[in-house]
């Protein structure tokens, strides 16, 4: 079943995080915009492509309902859908002239809400595609989320048909076209400042291809072109890029804030990269829980638990599932030689050690991802004694 993009309109922020569950249960829906202002929907509607707007009506559904059916005949491949806690046959009535698709009730019957999703995707499975996206995020700086998330699309490139892009979402310090020994002409920069929708081939110039088939989104080359960049854009550039590949990795969002819900959304799977120390399992902690508190789908965000082996005194992956109360996807070995050599050469690990232990790991969750029926279940080998101190430490926090 194909991709269902959703636009979403809701003004009443006590009802957001139930909302936003609610969608976000459905495997294949992505939500590639929210907005709060009915005069914005034009716009946005405009600049995202989606096929469903879906519409809170309340607490004001006379001022509401007329502008989102105002946007039908410029978009008659967008379809509406509404909720309200009204049974008012009036307010179904009018929904349905100013050709609201789906009228919804609160509580809203996800069996219905399904069946409405399915159709839209069945309908679309002909025409325009959407890839996957694999979100990196680190849960503090230095756990080498920069490194996994290259060459894990280094190797995802490797094992898919399609096309594979790592975009650079660390605006400022990011090193993804480093690691590749990449000096790109253009960058995510030249595309934040585009108000409309962002054609395929607008986007295309910005790339540039590695010589294992990756192509690269590099973060702006001068600090001040960052300021300009906001989430809507590269919401923007990120839909586009879904449609011109199988995969889209992105490094980033580098931190956990309101521009990183916009863009983990979009994301089939959110790899929380941590290192074995306290300072990053308690910000996966946080993490964790502010998605939870904004309606984000926990089966989507995966732990994962990188340079294993290194000295993380007490601290063992047994310690860090036992905290967050969740299984740990894959961990990645320390390899302090063939990192550092890859990263100063700006190679990928595949070029530099094919046989090395961390090549071998990104390797095998590049294969984990693209195609999960091969991988006999498990968690990673890990320590399963509980470690006291952890829970001292969590306990107090």
């Amino acid at each position: 079943m194909g991709t269902v993009r959703v636009i979403l309109f809701n003004a009443d922020e006590s009802y957001n995080a139930t909302l936003r569950n609610t969608l976000m249960s459905f495997e294949n829906v992505r939500i590639v915009a929210e907005l709060d202002e009915p005069a914005m929907l034009a716009h946005v509607a405009e600049q995202i492509p989606a096929e469903v707007l879906f519409v809170h009506l309340d607490p004001n559904p006379e001022a509401v309902l007329p502008m989102a059916g105002q946007l039908i005949p410029h978009h008659p491949n967008l379809n509406i859908f509404a909720v309200s806690e009204s049974t008012d046959g009036q307010l179904i009535l009018s929904a349905m002239r100013q050709g609201v698709k789906e009228f919804l009730t609160k509580p809203i019957d996800e069996n219905l809400l399904k069946d409405a999703f399915g159709k839209i995707a069945q309908s679309g499975d002909e025409g325009e595609t959407s890839g996957r996206m694999i979100a990196c995020l680190g849960t503090a700086g230095g756990v080498g989320t920069t490194c996994l998330a290259t060459n894990l699309a280094v190797e995802l490139s490797s094992i898919c048909t399609g096309r594979v892009t790592v975009v650079d979402l660390d605006y400022r310090f990011g090193q993804v076209a480093t690691m590749l020994d990449l000096n790109p002409n253009y960058t995510i920069a030249d595309l934040a400042h585009s108000h409309e929708r962002l054609e395929e081939q607008v986007v295309e110039r910005t790339l540039v291809q590695h010589e294992s088939g990756t192509y690269v989104l590099s973060r702006p080359t001068h600090f001040t072109q960052s300021d300009n960049i906001t989430a809507a854009n590269c919401v923007g550039v990120l839909s586009t890029l879904l449609t011109m590949n199988q995969y889209v990795v992105i490094d980033g969002p580098n931190r956990y804030d309101v521009g990183a819900s916009s863009i983990l959304d979009l994301a089939d799977v959110t790899l929380l990269v941590m290192q074995l120390n306290v300072p990053a399992v308690r910000n996966a902690q946080r993490i964790l829980q502010g998605m939870e508190e904004a309606g984000f789908n926990p089966e989507r965000a995966k732990l994962l638990c990188n340079r294993i082996g290194r000295d993380n005194g007490s601290l063992t992956v047994a310690d860090v599932e036992a905290t967050l109360d969740r299984k740990v996807f894959a961990t990645i070995p320390e390899d302090v030689v063939t990192v550092g050599a890859a990263v100063n050469l700006g190679e990928p690990l595949v070029t530099r050690d094919p046989k090395s232990r961390v090549r071998t790991a990104i390797s095998d969750l590049a294969v984990r991802i693209h195609a999960p029926e091969t991988v006999a279940p498990g968690s990673p080998d890990a320590s399963r004694t509980g470690s006291k101190f952890l829970s001292k430490i969590f306990n107090e926090a």
